[in-house]
């Protein structure tokens, strides 16, 4: 029972702190630079642009109401309370910065970096709180639930550079609508590292005849697991056990040292694991966006 409360103090808390990013992002750097980084947000800010008798979070606000009608179909009640929270809260705080604040520099690239840095974290906040900031958000999650391979941040930027390419022509700038695409851009990454962290992993296989020894010392250092496989030589027939380990990128160049420690001449493939689920790796589940 305390396990799930604290659970749920802990989304709360990241759906408020990645709200709060959220805004600040859009209202003190984007907005002001007639930066429309893509989604419900960037075409709030053109459709302001181009009719400014309501706010961007107004916008924001109009435009949300049917997706999280929608969202609430497919994820149920518990999902939209969580979503109108953190669309409601960002809204506001759209509006309440843009009004009080406003923009803090006019360097267009330092507004891009900062403003989409700063969005891109608050939406991986959120996400990983369990709800949307409405949306985009719910379109890609909506997406997910069918096409399970296909990545978040390159949807999120598949769907923004449309947007931003609208933004160009509203602005009457190409510049404009390329540092919003740049914005797009950095948005994917922060999002995706947000979400799943570096995922720097490498798998490494080993066919030495010290392989025990390697094996032992890749466990006592390494803070790692290792199985052995068993494998067959394709030319000699002979039979050999295969070591085969999942490491972190930084443990690599250490385990490269004790296989060289043990046997020069020891085979030893590495290769990228893309995705890695499971103990000091990520949770099952986790990509569940």
């Amino acid at each position: 029972m305390k396990k799930k409360i604290r659970t749920k103090v802990i989304n709360l808390v990241m759906i408020t702190v990645g709200s709060l990013c959220y805004a600040a992002g859009i209202a003190l750097f984007l907005e002001p630079n007639d930066l429309a980084p893509g989604g419900v947000s960037g075409l709030s800010i053109i459709i302001h642009e181009l009719f400014p008798v309501l706010s961007t979070g107004t916008w924001i606000i109009i435009f949300n109401l049917p997706i999280l009608a929608l969202g609430v179909y497919k994820f149920g009640i518990r999902f939209f309370i969580t979503s109108i929270y953190s669309v409601a809260l960002s809204s506001l705080a759209i509006n309440v910065l843009s009004k009080h604040i406003g923009g803090i520099t006019k360097e267009t690239l330092l507004a891009c970096v900062a403003g989409s840095v700063l969005v891109a974290f608050g939406l991986g906040l959120v996400f990983k709180g369990g709800a949307t900031t409405g949306g985009a958000d719910i379109i890609v999650k909506l997406l997910r639930l069918k096409l399970r391979h296909i990545d978040t941040g390159m949807t999120f930027l598949v769907i923004d550079s449309a947007i931003v390419a609208l933004s160009g022509l509203v602005f009457k700038s190409f510049n404009i609508a390329l540092y919003a695409e740049i914005a797009v851009f950095i948005q994917m990454l922060v999002i995706n590292f947000t979400l799943y962290g570096s995922d720097e992993a490498r798998l490494i296989y080993i066919i030495s005849d010290k392989k025990d020894l390697i094996a032992e010392r890749l466990l006592a250092e390494l803070d790692t697991g290792a199985t052995f496989l068993k494998g067959t030589g394709a030319y000699t027939g002979d039979e050999k056990q295969v070591l085969m380990c999942v490491l972190k990128m930084r443990s690599l160049p250490k385990a490269k040292d004790i296989v060289a420690s043990f046997d020069l001449n020891a085979f030893m493939v590495v290769t990228r694991a893309t995705s890695v689920f499971g103990e000091g790796f990520k949770a099952h589940g986790e990509e569940e966006l």
